[in-house]
């Protein structure tokens, strides 16, 4: 018995169909594998995928990827319009099929359905089931869920609710040869007021877009700006501006608020921008000049960072001493009290934390979100305004730069991951990651925060492409705040040999700056 054959008698115990139109054609889905029909959802567009995949799309909490069928069978391509839908269909896990109208629900006989053997159609043959002749003379072209998702994306076929990449779930960065060194200060830095500071990484929570507004209130210490509820969670709301003594100014979309610990709890920072994470040699932090360190706010900087041979100086703070005040601790307590309380009335919701949460670091490109892990990210900082190129390299392998006299390979990620190249601007960031041992550093469109993700919400990426199930690996799916994040597997970025020939890059032009002295 052939497969068409199989599938007819399959059929013809359930002979209904969901009937669609594409370019002007009738065809039908079997009824028994068809979830719902909704309207064309938004979508994140995730790269390395096959050209049919539109993106992946929040269903009731659910991720869903969501696919062109005019792409799947080599039709000219149209726009979206009103009457297009959505067909999400069966396959193990939920898939949607995007069609130019939904026509109907039939019922035909058995006998009605004739193999396909002998039709000609626009799409190809392979993917067709068999004929639905009606008496005026019409026909239904009735096509293969499983032939059209085998075609396109090996692998998700076989997937199953539970199942899934083992290496998808527990992902693993690389480790750095350096970082278990203590000769380097971690550093987060930010703008305030134009002049830079930084606070240590280790007493940074994470890092959040500032909120349309902050909700006041009454009675408030004179730094508190009010709450703004996080994942749940009262947070106080502090402005830098006020610790400083400056005018506070309305929130804008630039602001971030850093999450920083206390003895007394956690309270947010409102900061003008978050700038970059920084790696500074231990030798070019200095403590605060005893002269400077006097009465007054100036105690709140603990050290000074010497950049770039002086030119550039960060003022490193002590989150202790900028909330020394005890009307500033006492209100920060109170808040913990409160948030206590809430949560204890909240059954089944304790707090475990860091224990069912993971920190990444989130960057756009190309208007959508990604993300790595916190812990495999070395530093963020400026795209130069020059990189020294490198010819007869890869495509995506940008040049190299200084970064404090290492030799750093740097890739365009845009690039890398199959999407367009962009012009260069002040919101772009180099990531600089460790890969095979070999630092390297990725130009990413802007790096947005560093986001605390519950456990509960990251699942395993569909395995769309045989590359883009390697290198996007989890999906950090948020219907609350419309977002999705696709999680970057860091060791997968580059290949074994591509690594090698960054690595080489580096060897190089240092052998020829030693040639040269």
């Amino acid at each position: 018995m052939t497969m068409d054959e199989i599938e007819l008698a399959e059929d013809e115990e359930s002979s209904d169909y969901v009937t669609f139109d594409m370019l002007g054609e009738r065809y039908a889905f079997p009824m028994r594998r068809v979830q719902e029909i909704i309207r064309m959802p938004s979508v994140v567009r995730v790269p390395l995928g096959p050209p049919s995949l539109e993106g992946l799309a929040n269903l009731r909490g659910r991720v869903l990827p969501v696919v062109n069928l005019r792409q799947c069978c080599a039709m000219e391509q149209a726009e979206h319009d009103e009457t297009t839908r959505v067909i999400v269909v069966d396959s193990g896990v939920p898939l949607g099929f995007v069609v130019d109208r939904v026509a109907s629900v039939i019922s035909i006989d058995p006998q009605a359905l004739e193999p396909a053997d002998a039709v000609q159609s626009t799409v190809r043959s392979d993917v067709l089931v068999g004929v639905i002749k009606s008496g005026e003379g019409e026909m239904t072209t009735v096509l293969d869920v499983d032939q059209l998702i085998g075609s396109q994306f090996a692998g998700l076929a076989e997937r199953r609710p539970g199942g899934g990449r083992e290496a998808a779930s527990r992902p693993t960065g690389e480790p750095d040869p350096e970082a278990e060194s203590d000769d380097t200060l971690e550093l987060v830095s930010f703008a305030v007021e134009g002049q830079e500071y930084a606070l240590p990484i280790d007493q940074v929570q994470e890092i959040v877009q500032a909120p349309e507004s902050v909700s006041h209130v009454p009675n408030a210490a004179g730094q508190v700006l009010g709450v703004i509820d996080l994942r749940g969670r009262l947070l106080p709301v502090v402005s830098m501006r006020r610790v400083f003594g400056l005018p506070v100014t309305p929130l804008e979309p630039q602001n971030r608020i850093v999450v920083v610990s206390l003895k007394d709890g956690v309270v947010g920072v409102v900061m003008d921008t978050v700038r970059e994470v920084l790696r500074v040699p231990h030798q070019l932090v200095a403590p605060l000049p005893g002269v400077v360190a006097g009465e007054g706010r100036k105690t709140e900087v603990e050290s000074v960072c010497r950049l770039e041979d002086g030119k550039r100086l960060v003022s490193v703070l002590s989150v202790n001493r900028m909330f020394d005040s005890p009307e500033v601790r006492d209100e920060i307590a109170g808040y913990r009290e409160d948030d206590e309380e809430m949560t204890s009335e909240r059954p089944g919701e304790a707090d475990d934390g860091r224990g069912g949460e993971e920190l990444f670091v989130v960057f756009r490109l190309d208007k959508e979100e990604y993300a790595v892990d916190v812990d495999a990210v070395q530093e963020i900082i400026r795209v130069p305004d020059a990189l020294i190129r490198v010819p007869k390299s890869f495509d995506f392998v940008e040049g190299l730069v200084n970064l404090r006299g290492t030799v750093l390979p740097v890739v365009d990620l845009r690039t890398r991951l199959g999407l367009a190249r962009a012009p260069r601007d002040e919101r772009q960031r180099i990531v600089v990651l460790i890969i095979g041992g070999v630092r390297t550093g990725f130009i990413v469109d802007s790096v947005a925060e560093v986001a605390r993700v519950g456990r509960n919400v990251l699942e395993p990426a569909p395995e769309l492409s045989e590359e883009q199930a390697r290198v996007v690996s989890r999906v950090a799916n948020l219907p609350e705040q419309q977002r999705m994040l696709l999680l970057v597997q860091v060791d997968q970025l580059l290949a074994a040999d591509q690594a090698a020939v960054a690595a080489g890059l580096c060897e190089e032009i240092v052998d020829e700056a030693l040639a040269g002295v």
